[in-house]
């Protein structure tokens, strides 16, 4: 049934920011101390390159800029302000700069993709951002100007990507894997020179630093962004930009777990303000205004017929 379809493809998209959320802890925890260029470009490219061997295909015609464009929205320039963000804000006040995005959005999708904004959408917007406040600031969390303008340029840079992403779809024949590996292999070529130019090579690098840089690479970017596109490709713009919402829950949680974080009420209120949020988000089947449809016949891949 499309109620269930649709309730399976949001489950396996919101694993893709519930991944996501781990990305303060392991760059404050694992990788280099400020290196938020050399972590962003190891992140991507390494990822790229493997889906892009494995697919063994490359863009044609208008594809190539195409290709250049999602792969700097999505990956080259968020990631980078991603990664600034992190390191000049605690994890808190990143997450809620990075809470405009769906809002970001909604207004996008009205404008290219000709979507209606109904009040659901601009509640589930504003309900997003009250909750991600209450989940993950704390009285004595700090403001810099660096990281909020990072995390700001960020979400416009993902939102345009993400709606950019809805609105050109991929090419016929052309597997998501393979998608997925023209935008990490082209956001990855963008960073290494200015990662190379800007920020050089660490002196050293341990077993800890491999392991961050492992574990963003293959499961942060390879496997995250393969769910994300797949769940851009089925759901409506705005439901996939407010299941990025569940990243902040899951670096609650992470924070809860691994560094002894203490769990208050107000921050119990403001995950379940986010659930809300999501709720309200997904697309309402019966009602049959919002249209989810499935990648083309012709799209074939082992990843997307498992789904």
């Amino acid at each position: 049934m499309k109620g269930d379809r649709i309730a399976a493809d949001s489950a396996l998209t919101v694993l893709a920011p519930l991944v996501w959320g781990s990305t303060y802890l392991v760059t404050t925890e694992l990788l280099p101390p400020d290196r938020p260029l050399l972590a962003a470009t190891l992140r991507a490219l390494p990822a790229g390159l493997i889906l892009l061997a494995i697919g063994r295909t490359l863009p044609r015609g208008g594809w190539w800029w195409r290709a250049a464009v999602l792969g700097t929205l999505n990956i080259g320039a968020f990631l980078y302000l991603l990664f600034v963000a992190a390191y000049h804000l605690p994890g808190g006040v990143a997450a809620l700069v990075m809470a405009v995005q769906p809002t970001i959005v909604l207004v996008l999708s009205a404008l290219l993709l000709k979507e209606r904004i109904t009040r659901s959408h601009a509640a589930a917007c504003a309900l997003g951002i009250v909750g991600v406040g209450l989940l993950a600031l704390t009285p004595g969390a700090g403001l810099d100007a660096v990281g909020v303008g990072a995390g700001l340029l960020g979400a416009v840079s993902m939102a345009t990507g993400v709606v950019l992403t809805k609105r050109w779809g991929r090419p016929s024949g052309v597997g998501l894997l393979t998608f997925t590996g023209w935008q990490l292999t082209a956001g990855g070529l963008l960073l290494l020179p200015v990662t190379l130019l800007g920020e050089g090579l660490p002196g050293s690098v341990d077993g800890r630093n491999v392991a961050g840089f492992a574990y963003l690479g293959l499961v942060g970017a390879l496997l995250a962004y393969a769910v994300w596109f797949r769940g851009v490709e089925r759901l409506p713009a705005l439901t996939v930009s407010v299941l990025g919402f569940a990243s902040p829950l899951a670096a609650m949680a992470l924070g809860y777990v691994f560094l002894g974080e203490t769990l208050s009420p107000v921050q119990l209120a403001g995950a379940l303000t986010v659930v809300v949020a999501v709720a309200l988000a997904l697309p309402r089947a019966r009602k049959g205004r919002e249209r989810v449809s499935p990648p083309p016949p012709s799209r074939r891949e082992p990843f997307s017929r498992a789904s």
